[in-house]
């Protein structure tokens, strides 16, 4: 009986291709099956950060296409269907590499994924460049340091729950923020963290974007932002 095929979650990084790191480009190239998350119609934003690196390589490729919806996320059934699909590569030895954007266990997709596999077949992850990281670099300000306590917090919370969460925060990154960014803002004006808070839209990419978050406009922004702060308004500081 041949032994199974691994699947292996690669962390990309957070769009910049030059980001993914020599492990990850390794297994991409060598995994005869690649699967990555894309939207019901079109490319899928994974898998064009790696495209560069793939040229002329011949792979069985399985797009995981889903609703990008947080009302829908995550679909069971687009993952019950993956699983499947994958878990057929696996059984026949053929190792799977599933591409994923930043890195699998930072608020990463592959999540849903690896706990309907992993108790069946090998798994291997391999950490990528995290948006948190990029976010902080793209804006040139450090995280935290020394003694700092950061917090990693959904926009998606409701109004009071985002406040308690970041009420004594010594420095936070809001994440999700797409269509809450006007929530962010009042609960930041309210906590008189505003004025030190920093915006950061598609890190490293080529549309990338870093503001003051009172730059701007209030309305929603995209899937791939970030609101950084910290209390002291520098960490250095």
């Amino acid at each position: 009986m041949s032994e199974s095929g691994a699947l292996i979650g690669v962390g990309v990084g957070p769009g910049d291709p030059d980001l993914i790191t020599l492990k990850g480009l390794a297994a991409l190239k060598r995994a005869p099956v690649l699967a990555y998350p894309a939207p019901e119609e079109g490319e899928s934003l994974a898998r064009s950060i790696v495209a560069p690196h793939l040229e002329g390589l011949v792979k069985t490729e399985i797009p995981i296409r889903m609703p990008i919806v947080a009302a829908r996320f995550p679909a069971r059934e687009v993952y019950e269907r993956a699983a499947g699909e994958i878990g057929a590569h696996l059984e026949a030895g053929r190792d799977v590499a599933c591409i994923c954007e930043g890195d699998p266990f930072f608020y990463g997709s592959f999540t849903f994924l690896f706990q309907r596999m992993a108790g069946r077949f090998p798994v291997r992850v391999i950490p990528g460049v995290s948006s948190l990281t990029a976010c902080a670099a793209s804006a040139g300000a450090p995280l935290a340091v020394r003694n700092d306590v950061l917090a990693v917090v959904p926009a998606t919370l409701d109004e009071d729950a985002l406040r308690a969460r970041l009420k004594d925060v010594e420095a936070a990154a809001i994440i999700k923020v797409g269509r809450h960014l006007a929530k962010v803002r009042r609960v930041l004006d309210s906590l008189g963290l505003a004025r030190h808070a920093r915006y950061v839209e598609h890190a490293t990419m080529r549309s990338e974007r870093v503001l003051a978050l009172s730059e701007t406009d209030g309305a929603g922004a995209p899937y791939f932002s970030m609101v950084l702060v910290h209390r002291r308004g520098s960490a250095w500081q």
